[in-house]
């Protein structure tokens, strides 16, 4: 698989990493089957994976982005948020678009972490 042509997650000079946007792959990077708490949540595990390979979790997350292509999924993406976040959450924005890269993705999600000393 060629490696993507950006950088999964940036720090800044200050406290802040920048991830970008993740979607529901699976190990072999192939997409992930099934509806709306099965993407969310192969969408957290990569968030975690890439924040681990920067010292960071999600615990550390200050801010999510959502990109959402069916607004009817938004009950079931709750319920997979609160089942890896802790109050209090992250703060969000979620917009619908009409379509991701891929027509089997329903979600997408970036991040921002900083760093707690």
């Amino acid at each position: 698989m060629t490696p993507p042509a950006f950088s999964q997650a940036r720090w800044t000079d200050g406290p802040l990493l920048f991830i970008s946007g993740q979607l529901p792959l699976d190990d072999q990077g192939m997409p992930v089957s099934g509806g709306i708490r099965e993407q969310a949540t192969a969408v957290f595990e990569r968030l975690s994976a890439v924040l681990a390979t920067e010292g960071s979790s999600l615990a550390d997350v200050v801010k999510l982005t959502y990109f959402l292509t069916d607004m009817t999924d938004l009950p079931g993406l709750r319920v997979v948020i609160g089942n890896f976040f802790a109050d209090p959450k992250p703060a969000s924005t979620l917009v619908q678009v009409s379509a991701l890269i891929d027509q089997k993705f329903r979600l997408e999600i970036e991040a921002i972490a900083t760093h707690r000393n």
